[in-house]
C-alpha cells in the first residue's frame, strides 16, 4: 500500500479522501486477519497517520467498521439485485435459497461484520453513528426484500422482510462456525467427536434460507 503524505484536511474533500483511505486500510487489514484482529493503531500506522490524527475522522475503531458494514449491505444488496433479477418469478425457492447462500458465501468480511456488528459496533460508537447505520441497513434490507418479493410473488412483503432479516444474522452467526481460528481448526480436524463443529457455510445456509421460505406461508396467522 502506498503511503499519502497525510497533512491534516483543509477541506471537506480532502477531508473524504482521508476518510475513504482510513476505511480502504481497515477494510484491507480486516479482510486478512479478521475484523477482532485490527486494532485503531494498525490502521492508522496502514496510511501513515498517527492514532490521534485519525481520531479527527473517527471516534473509535469500530465506527470505522460500522461503516464498512454500511458499505457492505449496499454492495451486497446491489448484487443480490442483479442476480434475482436474472430469475423468473415464481422460481423455486431453493433457487433463491441458493443465490442468497452463494452471494453472502462470497463476502466473508461482510459476513464477519454481520456478527459483530450488533455484538460491539453499535455499543462502542455515538447514537448518531448508530442511526446513519440502521438507516442505510434498513434501506438495504428493504430493497434486497423487493427483489426476493419478485423472485416469489406468493409472499408478502412483511414476510419478504422477514426472510432478509433472518437470512443476514443467521449468515453472520453461521460464517463464525464455519471460520475457526486456526488452532480450533486443527482441533475439530483430529478428534472424531467434534466432525461436527465446524460447518460448510454454502450448504447450510441454503438448506436453512429453504426451510424459512417454505414455512413462510404455512406460518401466516390463520393457516393450517
Amino acid at each position: 500500500m502506498t503511503v499519502p503524505d497525510f497533512q491534516r484536511a483543509r477541506s471537506a474533500e480532502a477531508k473524504q479522501l482521508r476518510e475513504s483511505a482510513i476505511l480502504e486500510a481497515a477494510r484491507t487489514l480486516g479482510a486478512e486477519r479478521g475484523i477482532r484482529q485490527i486494532t485503531l493503531t494498525e490502521i492508522a500506522e496502514a496510511v501513515g497517520m498517527h492514532k490521534s490524527a485519525l481520531l479527527r475522522y473517527f471516534e473509535t475503531r469500530e465506527e470505522i467498521f460500522l461503516r464498512l458494514t454500511a458499505d457492505g449491505w449496499r454492495e451486497w444488496s446491489g448484487v443480490l439485485r442483479q442476480e434475482l433479477g436474472r430469475l423468473s418469478p415464481g422460481v423455486p425457492v431453493s433457487a433463491v435459497a441458493q443465490a442468497l447462500a452463494g452471494s453472502l458465501a462470497a463476502r466473508p468480511m461482510f459476513c464477519d461484520l454481520l456478527a459483530q456488528a450488533p455484538l460491539n459496533l453499535e455499543r462502542n460508537v455515538s447514537p448518531e453513528a448508530v442511526r446513519g447505520y440502521k438507516l442505510i441497513s434498513l434501506a438495504a434490507v428493504g430493497e434486497a426484500a423487493g427483489v426476493v418479493g419478485r423472485a416469489l410473488p406468493e409472499l408478502t412483503e412483511r414476510e419478504c422482510l422477514e426472510f432478509i432479516s433472518a437470512i443476514a444474522s443467521l449468515a453472520g452467526n453461521l460464517w463464525q462456525i464455519a471460520n475457526p481460528a486456526p488452532a480450533l481448526a486443527a482441533l475439530f480436524a483430529s478428534d472424531p467427536a467434534l466432525a461436527h463443529a465446524c460447518v460448510d457455510l454454502v450448504p447450510r445456509l441454503r438448506r436453512t434460507g429453504e426451510i424459512l421460505l417454505a414455512g413462510l406461508i404455512p406460518s401466516r396467522p390463520g393457516a393450517e
